[in-house]
């Protein structure tokens, strides 16, 4: 597993971005994507019908996408089925392993902000109310029940991950901060320049 340090033995051409909702993996999959030209799929629109209803066509979507040549997504709905279609044939995976304090305050300023302007995410939905989004009791109602109920997830699943895809190249990214100094170093040795992040309220 590589640091925030360490050189890439490869220019990715698809690319996996892990981590705890609320760290920042569509913003991050964006930048990615800006600054090594692939396509960025963001997979909860995929996965997010009308009325936050799942979509039956997810998995064939994803199956779509993962078999074209570039491309970035966010790694979620694991237990849906898409490790066995996106890790295969993904080269990198960004690991974001930030400590609790800053992805809880994360989550927190975005969904509140996400729900007070009511703004729409995919396939016409928006944030739920705030009494909602704010119980901590219902993973299923709200994401900040979610995000405590699967903070472990990565700690525990990417040694399991590691030993099914021992193709993967894996860089942990411990802080924002270095993962800025990372996006930094990549730009740098791929000959471009990089954006800083800019605020949006649907980011993951």
């Amino acid at each position: 597993m590589l640091s925030a340090d360490d050189p890439l033995p490869l220019r990715p051409e698809r690319v996996l971005i892990a981590g705890v909702t609320g760290s920042g993996k569509t913003t991050l999959a964006r930048r990615v994507a800006e600054m090594w030209d692939l396509r960025h799929v963001e997979i909860d629109g995929l996965f997010h019908g009308e009325n936050w209803t799942p979509r039956e066509s997810f998995i064939d979507d994803v199956r779509a996408f993962a078999a074209e040549d570039r491309w970035v997504t966010e790694w979620q709905y694991t237990s849906k089925g898409t490790d066995a279609i996106l890790a295969p044939r993904a080269q990198l995976v960004i690991w974001l392993d930030y400590p609790w304090p800053v992805v809880r305050a994360r989550l927190l300023r975005r969904t509140l902000r996400r729900s007070i302007m009511r703004t729409e995410m995919y396939n016409g939905n928006v944030e739920k109310p705030i009494w909602q989004v704010l119980s901590t009791r219902d993973p299923a109602r709200s994401i900040l029940a979610w995000q405590t109920k699967t903070r472990r997830f990565w700690t525990t699943q990417m040694p399991l991950k590691r030993e099914r895809f021992p193709h993967l190249i894996i860089v942990r990214l411990r802080h924002p901060r270095e993962t800025e100094r990372w996006l930094h170093d990549q730009a740098g040795a791929s000959g471009v320049s990089i954006a800083p992040p800019k605020r949006r309220s649907r980011d993951r």
